[in-house]
């Protein structure tokens, strides 16, 4: 037990932790390794005995009034003691002091060693994973690279990121995707758990549309910076993408800058994505304009925008000529979908007393059905 606090540097220095921590846990080691070799019931105390650099272990007991009912307490009454008991060993004693007595977890022999050593194990190891899931809850939404070291029967991808084992699940892959053991990739920290059985769970995802933003951040030193900010993203993973730029600059062009020459930045984003279409937008903040730019390529006529009760943007209902409908639609409903996804509005597209859902669907208006009664009569 002796010069067992120089062990704290080292082991603080070996797993990355903070020296203050490593003590807190090693005095957490001693009070449990003393309640389950002595007696669980008593309330006990670890303190830091400088000159001979050791933790030693006393018992605390507090003094109360005769007529205490926590002395009726199996449970607790060894941590209590009453006024007259305790004046019989110290006559100056007061309410609420309280005595202490000293413990040597060595007078315990190989069970109080070796019951300190799987305490000392398993509150560092705690302490380990406290702090890994701190580090990667403060990741989430963050790009991390690592190898694939596994995939399971279920098609979930194991892989060694820094100190632990993240997983990318099958429904976080991008369709098409297929890794095998060695292969180095990128992905967003999408989730982390704390499990007491199996300690700390990071799931990955390359779906997110924080991905994208975190691939174009690397591709596009103005949005490292923060010149351009990617106001919204949306995507339809492995299909395509929209993204909404704003520039903080007024000389710098926020599309341009992602875009970069020749399509060179945005193409090694589309890459890394599987081919994935990546529209990019000018954000602004006045509703009908920012529509018309998510619907592009199709060109617009006009934006009406349906507010509810409380004032807010509900839908959209935008009218455009008839030959840019298949435009704004998009293949499988695709533009739509993600102007939608873009927007948080549902758009409605009307053309020649039609209107078209972001699913796809045409339906026909009690207007043109007036109309052809109307031709007919």
């Amino acid at each position: 037990m002796e010069k067992i606090l120089d062990i704290v540097d080292a082991i603080a220095h070996e797993k990355g932790l903070q020296p203050e921590k490593v003590l807190e846990a090693l005095k957490t080691a001693f009070i449990q390794t003393a309640k389950r070799v002595i007696d669980r019931n008593f309330a006990f105390e670890a303190n830091i005995d400088e000159a001979t650099k050791s933790i030693e272990i006393v018992q605390t007991i507090t003094v109360v009034a005769d007529d205490d009912e926590r002395l009726q307490d199996e449970e607790v009454a060894p941590a209590y003691i009453s006024i007259t008991d305790a004046r019989e060993y110290d006559d100056q004693v007061e309410l609420d002091d309280q005595l202490q007595i000293p413990h040597d977890l060595e007078e315990y022999g190989r069970t109080g060693a070796s019951q300190l050593h799987r305490e000392i194990e398993y509150h560092i190891q705690r302490l380990v994973e406290d702090e890994l899931f701190n580090k990667y809850m403060s990741k989430i939404g963050t790009l991390v690279t690592g190898r694939v070291t596994s995939v399971d029967s279920n098609n979930a991808t194991y892989i060694e990121v820094d100190e632990v084992r993240a997983v990318l699940p099958m429904k976080s892959r991008i369709k098409g995707e297929v890794f095998v053991k060695g292969d180095h990739l990128k992905a967003v920290v999408r989730r982390v758990n704390m499990d007491k059985e199996n300690g700390i769970q990071i799931e990955l995802s390359r779906t997110s549309p924080k991905f994208l933003e975190e691939l174009l951040a690397l591709e596009v030193p103005e949005i490292a910076d923060g010149v351009v900010i990617v106001e919204r993203s949306a995507r339809i993973p492995g299909e395509r993408a929209k993204i909404a730029l704003l520039s903080t600059h007024p000389q710098v062009d926020a599309v341009g800058a992602t875009v970069g020459v020749k399509g060179v930045r945005i193409n090694a984003v589309s890459q890394e994505l599987i081919g994935e279409n990546i529209d990019c937008v000018e954000y602004t903040t006045i509703p009908e304009l920012f529509i018309s730019r998510v619907m592009s390529p199709a060109i617009i006529s006009h934006v009406e925008i349906i507010k509810n009760e409380d004032g807010e943007a509900q839908k959209a209902i935008i009218t455009l000529p008839a030959d840019q409908k298949s435009k704004a639609i998009g293949k499988s409903g695709i533009n739509i979908r993600l102007a939608s996804m873009l927007t948080g509005l549902n758009i409605e597209l009307v053309e020649n007393d039609t209107v078209t859902t972001e699913d796809g669907e045409i339906e026909e208006t009690k207007d043109g059905v007036d109309a052809l009664e109307a031709l007919f009569n």
